[in-house]
């Protein structure tokens, strides 16, 4: 049986504590990855089908093995894409990340394609894991989906069409996108100060909102440099990432010593 509702609970209990949850990217179709995750206290994981070549069947693969595990995990995607948002869900997804965040029409697209009517538009279904393959029932199933709806995290990435607090408004995380953001304006990435002030606009706009504030680190200790000291979702690195260092690191330095 799922645990997907008690951890969405825990997830957003731990947010309003301000505790910090710290994650990783997901890219490779491994669920080696997800096991070595665990191990390492990973508070969640985020799969990620923006910037990665995992296919929605290897995402599938891996969310069902994280919610054996019992690791929280969120699916990245680029767009509202309603039925990809309702199969990765019923897949046991904890919650969805959604690039490139712009507008409160956007926003509200997002909380329609998680929520069932007469709120949402999401399509029912009784058979996955986070109903209990029909044995919650109806009835029970949508009072767990009420009480514990999938964790929203809103990547903002460029300049917003409407005010950035209203945006965000209603998700449980306002994430900057640090690097599509500096990219996007036209900033020069050596100019920390110009970034950090982007960084803290998004900050400000979380607090305003009421939302926690989050974003991405190469590495935990690097998150106050980047502004994400205030950060109570944080997520750092990528397996990739964390795979090349170590593969740099373990190679030889000159042709010589091979």
């Amino acid at each position: 049986m799922s645990d997907v509702h008690r951890v969405r609970a825990g997830l957003r209990a731990a947010l309003a504590s301000g505790d910090r949850l710290t994650g990783v990217f997901v890219k490779l179709p491994c669920p080696d990855v997800l096991e070595l995750a665990a191990a390492a206290r990973f508070d969640f994981v985020v799969v990620d089908l923006e910037h990665s070549t995992l296919g929605e069947t290897e995402a599938f693969t891996l969310l069902r093995y994280a919610d054996a595990l019992g690791l929280p995990a969120l699916v990245r995607l680029a767009r509202v894409d309603p039925p990809l948002v309702n199969r990765v869900l019923e897949a046991g997804a904890a919650g969805i990340q959604l690039s490139m965040l712009t507008s409160v029409a956007q926003r509200e697209e997002l909380q329609a394609a998680v929520a069932y009517g007469p709120v949402g538009r999401r399509s029912v279904s009784l058979a996955h894991v986070g109903a209990g393959y029909g044995a919650t029932g109806l009835t029970g199933y949508l009072a767990a989906e009420r009480a514990d709806p999938p964790v929203l995290v809103g990547q903002i990435e460029c300049r917003t069409v409407d005010p950035l607090a209203q945006v965000v408004t209603g998700l449980d995380v306002a994430f900057v996108g640090t690097t599509d953001l500096t990219v996007a304006l036209g900033l020069d990435p050596d100019d920390a100060a110009a970034v950090r002030a982007e960084v803290d606009t998004v900050a400000e706009a979380a607090l305003g909102a009421g939302v926690a504030f989050g974003g991405w680190a190469p590495r935990p200790d690097a998150a106050d440099g980047l502004g994400l000291g205030s950060a109570g979702y944080l997520v750092v690195g990528s397996d990739l990432q964390f795979l090349g260092a170590a593969l740099r690191a373990a190679a030889p330095s000159s042709p010589e010593t091979r």
